[in-house]
């Protein structure tokens, strides 16, 4: 959030980080606890793909 300069979680949720997760770019730590003050996120392979992707020099 502090790299979005983002203050409200709901809207950095609904509007960040919803996206990337419905596009399978980012995963849940505790999936069934979203708002849990435990939650992490981490990239999945899909979204460690596309940073390979994005990363490769343009030819």
């Amino acid at each position: 959030m502090s790299l979005e300069g983002r203050t409200d979680r709901t809207k950095f949720r609904k509007q960040i980080l919803k996206p990337l997760i419905d596009a399978g770019w980012l995963e849940m730590t505790v999936p069934d606890k979203p708002t849990s003050s435990k939650q992490k996120y981490r990239l999945t392979e899909k979204g460690r793909n596309l940073l390979v992707e994005l990363e490769k020099p343009e030819e």
